[in-house]
Formats: C-alpha cells, sequence, structure tokens
C-alpha cells in the first residue's frame, strides 16, 4: 500500500486533531479494509483482526461502502486503491445485480442470491459507490450511476411524499408497507453525491424533500426524537420491534446516532444549495444535535453514546457503537464551519478524546464496532469490524468543506 502524504490543501476544522494525524488514522483504516476483498467478487465483512469472513454472504450495501473507501483512498494517492475500486463495480455489474429483473440483489453467496429482496437502502449506497467512482473516472462508473438513479427512482421514490419506499421483493411485485427513515437518510446522502457526480441539481432537490418530510416535519413534531419507523402512509409506528431492540438495522425506539447524522446531512444540504437552501436547516441541525446529546452520551454514568433511547428519553439499548461516535465527530466539525459556535468545537476535542481512549484498536487494526456500557469491546447488534466506512469519514470530514461531498471535494482539493 503506498502510504498517504498529507495534503497542503486539508486544513482540519477544528484545528485538533490536526491534518496529519487525521490522515494517518485514514492510511490506517484504509489498510484494514483492504482485507475485505472477496476472491469471488465484492468485499467481504472484516472479523476483529481484519480477516475476511468469506463463508458470509457478500452483502451489496457493505460491498458499495467498501468501494467508496477505496475511491477515497485513490484520491488520498494510494495507488493500488484503483483496482480495490473496479473490483467494487465488477461485483455492482456481476453477481450483485439482478440480470433478470432489474436491481441488485440484497447479499449473494457462492449459490446465488442469499437476500433476494431489492432494499432501498442497499440501493443508496449503489448510487454513492456509483457516483465516487464517477468522480474518479473508474470505466463503467457513470454507467452504473445512471442506472443506480433510474431503478432508486422508478422502483423506490413516492414524488408525492417526497420520500423513498423502503423493501420489494425480488420481482417488484410486493412492497412492505414499512417505510424507514434509515433508508432515506442513506439516500441524502447518496443524492448529495449523485449530484456533485453529475452536475444535475434535481439530486439535491429530492435530497431537500426527504429532509423537510422527516426532520422539519416527524423530527420536529415529536421533539427532536426522530421517529425511525412508519407505516405506508408515513405515520410513526413507535413500538415497532419492541421485541428485537437491538436490531442492526431497525432498532426499537429513537437512534441518537441517526440524530447526529442527520445533523451532518443537513449542514450538506444547506451548503450544496447555497442561496435557495431554506434557513430552517441549521436550526433543524442544531436542534438534532443537542437531542442526541442530552439524551444518548453519558446518561447512565459512564461516557459513550447510548445505541437506543426510547421516546421519553430513557436508556434502551446501553451498547456503545463506534458509528455514532465517529457520525458525532462530523456533525460537531460541520456545526463549527456553519455556526463558529465554539460549543462544537468543545465537543469534537472531547469526543476525539473518547475515541482515543476507548475505540482505536491500535494492536488489530481499525475500531472496536461495540463497546459494552462499561466501554469494554463487546459484540452483540454487530460481530467483528465489518467495514471502515463511518470511521474514515469522521476522519476526512474536518479536512474538507461542506459542500461539495466528501470524494468530490477531495478531487479538487
Amino acid at each position: 500500500m503506498t502510504p498517504l502524504a498529507p495534503r497542503a490543501a486539508l486544513t482540519a476544522v477544528p484545528p485538533e486533531p490536526a491534518a496529519e494525524r487525521l490522515l494517518h488514522e485514514a492510511d490506517r483504516l484504509i489498510g484494514f479494509a483492504r482485507g475485505s476483498v472477496h476472491p469471488s467478487g465484492g468485499f467481504a465483512m472484516l472479523d476483529n483482526t481484519g480477516s475476511p469472513q468469506l463463508d458470509e454472504p457478500v452483502h451489496t450495501w457493505q460491498t458499495c461502502r467498501m468501494t467508496h473507501v477505496f475511491a477515497i483512498a485513490a484520491l488520498l494517492g494510494d495507488d493500488d486503491a484503483p483496482a480495490l475500486v473496479d473490483h467494487g463495480l465488477r461485483a455492482l455489474e456481476g453477481r450483485l445485480r439482478d440480470d433478470e429483473h432489474g436491481g441488485w440483489f440484497a447479499s449473494v453467496d457462492a449459490n446465488g442470491p442469499a437476500g433476494s429482496t431489492k432494499e432501498a437502502y442497499s440501493h443508496a449506497f449503489v448510487v454513492l459507490a456509483a457516483a465516487s467512482a464517477t468522480v474518479l473516472g473508474r470505466p463503467g462508473a457513470r454507467e452504473l450511476l445512471d442506472e443506480a438513479l433510474a431503478v432508486l427512482g422508478e422502483r423506490f421514490w413516492d414524488d408525492d411524499r417526497g420520500a423513498m419506499a423502503d423493501v420489494w421483493d425480488r420481482t417488484w411485485t410486493d412492497l412492505e408497507p414499512y417505510r424507514g427513515a434509515n433508508a432515506n437518510m442513506h439516500t441524502v446522502e447518496a443524492l448529495l453525491a449523485a449530484s456533485d457526480a453529475t452536475g444535475d441539481d434535481q439530486w439535491r432537490r429530492r435530497a431537500l424533500r426527504i429532509t423537510e418530510l422527516l426532520i422539519h416535519g416527524s423530527a420536529r413534531e415529536h421533539g427532536w426524537r426522530l421517529p425511525e419507523h412508519y407505516d405506508e402512509s408515513w405515520r410513526p409506528v413507535p413500538e415497532y420491534n419492541t421485541d428485537d431492540r437491538a436490531h442492526a438495522f431497525r432498532p426499537y425506539g429513537v437512534t441518537p446516532g441517526h440524530l447526529l447524522e442527520w445533523s451532518r446531512l443537513c449542514l450538506h444540504l444547506r451548503a450544496a444549495l447555497g442561496d435557495s437552501a431554506p434557513d430552517w436547516l441549521v436550526d433543524d441541525a442544531r436542534a438534532l444535535f443537542a437531542t442526541a446529546i442530552r439524551d444518548g452520551w453519558a446518561v447512565d454514568g459512564q461516557d459513550g453514546f447510548v445505541y437506543t433511547v426510547d421516546f421519553g428519553g430513557s436508556p434502551v439499548v446501553r451498547q456503545r457503537l463506534h458509528w455514532v461516535l465517529a457520525e458525532g465527530l462530523g456533525a460537531a466539525s460541520a456545526l463549527v464551519r456553519a455556526t463558529g459556535d465554539d460549543e462544537y468545537d468543545e465537543w469534537y476535542r472531547r469526543w476525539w478524546a473518547y475515541a482515543d481512549r476507548h475505540l482505536l484498536d491500535r494492536e488489530h487494526g481499525s475500531w472496536h464496532h461495540e463497546l459494552d456500557p462499561q466501554n469494554r469491546p463487546s459484540s452483540g447488534t454487530w460481530s467483528g469490524k465489518p467495514d471502515v466506512y463511518h470511521a474514515l469519514q469522521a476522519t476526512l470530514i474536518p479536512l474538507l468543506p461542506l459542500s461539495p461531498t466528501l470524494v468530490a471535494a477531495l478531487a479538487q482539493s
């Protein structure tokens, strides 16, 4: 692997940790990610030591995240990374793609589709991966992006509501009545990247519609505790998964980490829209951030964000997941730039100190993906260290402007 060199155009905001230290951590994470290459195509989940789990299915969302990661690595100067991006693209054009019915399987194994449903969550990541590869100029990437955007629009987008449906069966015959905030959140991220990759502003406008429905609408109406789960008419279902409260993708209750992620996305969207951005985006970002801290940070006597809370703000799942802290770092650095408020700088420094103390695994690599309530490495919600997407972005968001999106900004730096 080619070591990543500090780039003169990258300056940390807030200023600590310094750009060199952030890039060193990015280098370490990318090195860990290289172990995920699956010889049959796509990228495998990684265990705690960085070994690929080759007997497990290859997931579309995972392959897309790693393709995005290696696009970032290429723009940071890793000479081997473009070939890894192409490896991901081949899987998205091949074994993960449903040539018969269109779209992408949720997962595949040696026998073919392991998860044959068509998920908005996975399809959003196809858009993100293809957009990143398009910015990098990889062969076939723009065609893949155009196809993914067409599937997203034709199969998942509900123009009446301004949001995405969630899960179809393989043949696009039966649509699950469930509607979810998580898939829509990652669609906002993907559409902003697609707009930067294509120059088409319609994707930013669509991202704004989603954000207006879920954040300026539902989150604001519920005291900034965003309901994650809805029925087909977009009515909140507050008791959803009450019997499976630690679900990795659809947990019961409110997820403070998603409040932080939405806070950051509001600010990226505001910067992307420029003069046409509504004033409420920054106010909503502040409110989401404040609610995540009030309900989620150190609420049980130990530092760290709890995974979920109920609609009264009481902790439900007290495990600490690495991605929540990573999104806190991104949101805090974005709010410093958007508001100039020193409070966000203080949280940013405090959370990096926590990450250094508890999350960074200097023995085996990457970050511990889950800690117990006493901040000891644990598993339950997650097993192993599947990918580096959240942690890597946390090292780079403070080095780049709020718009364009991360890969496009790196390409311009």
